[in-house]
């Protein structure tokens, strides 16, 4: 028997990571650097993105961009490959949350929720997939949330987006999976991130949160360490079209 922790060795493996200055995308370049990916984080703020590529190294990269920019997605494919050759991982961590009540949503605040959340997802990873195919082997990773199956107040449009994201993880599979790619998303719980800094602010907000688990309390930035490695490493070869809950039982509840 192979050594079962060569199935998660991104050695060799390029990752282009959205999302990459803070929270989830941040801790997503990290993570998959120090399983040996060479990594190329996406962003809009350049300061926070070298801070992080300095912290990772020679095997990281990063790239000024906004994912929403539906005109700019060719040119973003080629730079994205760039430093190291087309990305073989991919993985959406860009969003955004504008938390407006449904009464008081904007078509402003609906299309950049919708542009962000859903549209860039698929449209990147559509520019990025004839790499992939021409290898045999890819990993999409999408970001789903508590909200793709519940409603929460508040979060109308970020819902609908992720209600989006399960099933665009799903048809991605359909898709692409019989040329050797996979797609498949992480649903993260409460996790403490400047998308969540309303929540966790509220201390009895917090508390309530983490009661609804079953293990009892909110995520911490390395609970999503392991779903994720598993998810674009060789680990997960027959797992396709899945939204795996990283919320410590909060939709099991």
């Amino acid at each position: 028997m192979a050594d079962p922790r060569a199935l998660f060795d991104l050695t060799g493996r390029i990752a282009c990571i959205t999302g990459a200055s803070s929270g989830l995308g941040r801790r997503a370049a990290i993570t998959l650097a120090a399983a040996g990916a060479r990594v190329v984080a996406v962003a809009r703020r350049a300061d926070a993105l070298q801070n992080l590529c300095a912290g990772i190294g020679a095997n990281a990269a990063y790239v000024v961009a906004d994912v929403a920019d539906r005109g700019a997605q060719e040119a973003l494919r080629d730079t994205v490959a760039a430093p190291f050759g087309a990305p073989d991982i991919l993985i959406h961590a860009a969003g955004v949350n504008t938390r407006q009540p449904a009464d008081d949503v904007t078509a402003e605040g609906w299309d950049q929720t919708l542009a962000l959340n859903l549209s860039a997802p698929f449209f990147l990873s559509q520019a990025l997939v004839p790499a992939m195919k021409a290898r045999g082997w890819g990993r999409i990773v999408n970001f789903a949330s508590l909200q793709t199956t519940r409603a929460f107040p508040g979060g109308i449009a970020y819902g609908a987006s992720k209600g989006g994201i399960g099933q665009l993880t799903r048809a991605m599979a359909e898709a692409w999976s019989p040329f050797g790619i996979t797609a498949n998303a992480i649903g993260p719980g409460f996790f403490p991130t400047e998308l969540t800094q309303a929540v966790f602010r509220d201390d009895a907000r917090a508390a309530r949160n983490a009661a609804q688990t079953c293990i009892g309390r909110n995520g911490r930035l390395e609970d999503i360490d392991g779903p994720l490695l598993f998810l674009c490493s060789e680990a997960s070869c027959y797992v396709t079209g899945q939204i795996l809950m990283v919320d410590g039982g909060f939709t099991a509840k």
